[in-house]
């Protein structure tokens, strides 16, 4: 009898670089189109780029165009009700004229940076992957998935050097006693950015940061004060992580009986439930495991 023989398994190239996502990569490699949903976040791709992403960490599209003038609420709300989603309604806006295409195209990769840098965040569950045959570029910019997992790796080393803390980023803010200089987490390095003109003295606050400061209430996360002042959710972790670097604000103390230094640094909830199943969690170890290959 004829033994009819079966590919061999892919192996990784140990001297390459690790991907932030393995599943993204092959994606990329395979040119899909279609939805790649993550715990944090989700990517589209037409073609193996990355045409759009979206978060529920980062404000979208409609909040950094509506923000600060450059499209009325009311005619995103109107091209939002008569289109599939944010891209097409971007698209309707485009072609009617009420936005020029720069600012367009500006506000676009803004967001699709924004939201990916979370959507590749560490993940505790296998992501997704809902094929699409009917790809839509349009008009707007693509990037491709090394161009995006470059700078989230990028944005992720420059968050660590200026506070290596990232408990900040997700819990609710508290105002602090600047005071002398806070000390960094021992072993970490000495965070970067603005330093104090003397041992005792804090780190001064910019006008960019003191409009994050002044919402720190309590209650507000960086993502809320983000959306408040319509400005990407990166760049409010960055005045956020200074401003903490300097002792002007903390996030609130975890519940007693959290986890020390792990409740807190944890994403709101993920877009896609925990994996529970003992046969999808085997699956997802063999996953792992042919990967590391």
């Amino acid at each position: 009898m004829t033994m009819v023989g079966t590919p061999p398994l892919p192996v990784r190239d140990k001297s390459a670089p690790r991907a932030l996502s393995p599943m993204l990569t092959r994606l990329a490699e395979e040119r899909a189109t279609g939805i790649l949903v993550r715990e944090y976040g989700a990517l589209h791709l037409a073609e193996g780029r990355v045409v759009y992403a979206e978060s529920p960490l980062a404000p979208g599209l409609d909040v950094l165009l509506t923000a600060h003038g450059t499209l009325a609420a009311t005619a995103w709300q109107r091209a939002a009700a008569a289109a599939e989603g944010p891209l097409h309604a971007a698209e309707l806006l485009l072609d009617s004229g009420l936005l020029p295409a720069g600012a367009l195209e500006l506000c676009h990769l803004d967001a699709l940076y924004d939201a990916g840098y979370f959507a590749l965040a560490p993940s505790s569950t296998p992501g997704r992957f809902r094929y699409d045959g009917a790809p839509r570029t349009g008009p707007l910019p693509s990037v491709p998935v090394v161009a995006l997992e470059h700078e989230t790796l990028r944005r992720r080393l420059q968050l660590h050097r200026l506070w290596p803390d990232p408990a900040a980023d997700t819990a609710p803010l508290i105002r602090a006693d600047p005071g002398p200089r806070t000390a960094a987490p021992a072993g970490a390095p000495a965070p970067a950015g603005p330093r104090a003109a003397g041992p005792s003295r804090p780190a001064p606050v910019t006008p960019r940061q003191r409009a994050v400061l002044d919402r720190v209430d309590g209650t507000r996360t960086a993502t809320d004060i983000a959306r408040e002042l319509g400005r990407q959710a990166f760049h409010t972790l960055v005045d956020v992580r200074r401003l903490a670097a300097a002792g002007h604000l903390a996030p609130v103390p975890a519940a007693p009986g959290a986890a020390p230094g792990r409740a807190r640094d944890l994403p709101p909830p993920p877009l896609t439930p925990p994996v529970t199943d003992p046969d999808i969690a085997l699956l997802k170890r063999l996953r792992d495991a042919l990967e590391a290959l």
